[in-house]
């Protein structure tokens, strides 16, 4: 069963929102940037065309290290990541839990996966 998802940053200034299973697990990584930020993800990508932004240009922040394969996504304002293009897989986003209205995660069970030590 799917269901719509809304969230936003913590000033509001991003906003997204799409339609997707139901959440009831998440994802954390342990590469460089994921593990210092340590932010839960959504398990599952959502395709790029399926996530609906609403920003400002100047409110939406990108950083990339590295091959610049993935790309990180936070609000200028507030600095809050938001959501993210894996370097696996491009054209498709994960979103950051912690950003997704009336969503509790934390009693949901966690897979990490090992970013650190990708070749």
């Amino acid at each position: 069963m799917t269901q719509t998802y809304q969230g936003s940053c913590h000033c509001g200034a991003i906003k997204f929102s799409y339609e997707g299973e139901e959440i009831t697990k998440a994802l954390r990584c342990t590469c460089s940037i994921c593990s210092r930020k340590g932010a839960m993800m959504t398990p599952e990508v959502i395709p790029e065309e399926k996530l609906k932004i609403e920003a400002n240009d100047e409110d939406l922040g990108l950083y990339q290290f590295g091959e610049e394969t993935a790309k990180h996504y936070f609000c200028n304002k507030c600095g809050i990541y938001t959501f993210h293009v894996p370097g696996r897989f491009p054209g498709n986003m994960r979103v950051n839990l912690g950003c997704i209205e009336e969503l509790d995660s934390s009693n949901f069970e966690v897979t990490v996966f090992d970013g650190k030590n990708l070749l």
